[in-house]
């Protein structure tokens, strides 16, 4: 029997916005629906349902999983630290997105040198292709584009956009004092090698070209 979500998995193309994605249920499993829009961010685990036992009336419900205590019941981490990190990551996805639509470089509130770099790697065929070759994905554009947007656009936004970064930086401070970091998730064989060359290149160029004060804050050096 044919079975459309295995016998073409693969809805976008690794160079354009994912704009399709096969729809799961709440187990998980694919319905074999295509919805037309990006699936949102979120924890899935693939749970195949357990098999019927002959001669059990029911089937033991599995309890969940406390990743807040380890195993001497201890707790690992406050209610104020059960950051909801899906419900950030989409709202900084959607913020960048909409970001990105604008058309005049002039309105997307980073350096000259940071647009720039942006119409290079953004370009369809255009001069990142023609320099190197190489195409980047969208994946690895998105990654540039979302630290970008953290660095260089929040700070210019009202308070509903910097309440994001707050929240990034509150994470930060409880987690790692005195250790600023942003993650960035990108999956195995998605080049982030050539993301950490994008990074490289922006903190770079915008260190040794840009006009104080920004350039006091950004690195000239990578290990």
């Amino acid at each position: 029997m044919a079975d459309p979500f295995f016998d073409h998995p693969i809805l976008n193309s690794p160079y354009a916005y994912p704009n399709r994605h096969w729809e799961l249920d709440p187990q998980g499993q694919p319905t074999q629906k295509i919805n037309e829009f990006r699936r949102r961010a979120d924890f899935i685990t693939p749970i195949p349902k357990p098999r019927k036992q002959k001669g059990k009336q029911s089937t033991p419900v599995q309890g969940a999983l406390d990743l807040y205590s380890n195993t001497e019941g201890e707790g690992l981490s406050s209610d104020d630290q059960k950051y909801d990190s899906m419900t950030l990551i989409n709202a900084v996805r959607d913020h960048v997105d909409t970001w990105r639509r604008l058309p005049d470089p002039s309105n997307w509130k980073v350096t000259p040198e940071t647009a720039r770099l942006l119409q290079h790697w953004r370009g369809t065929g255009g001069s990142f292709y023609n320099f190197t070759g190489i195409r980047p994905f969208f994946c690895q554009i998105e990654a540039i584009e979302t630290l970008i947007w953290l660095t260089e656009v929040v700070p210019a936004l009202g308070r509903k956009e910097t309440a994001l970064l707050d929240f990034v930086k509150d994470a930060n401070t409880t987690a790692n004092p005195e250790l600023f970091r942003i993650a960035l998730k990108m999956a195995t064989g998605s080049g982030k090698t050539t993301v950490m060359a994008m990074i490289i290149a922006w903190q770079t160029i915008n260190a040794v070209r840009c006009a104080a004060p920004r350039a006091n804050v950004l690195p000239r050096a990578f290990w």
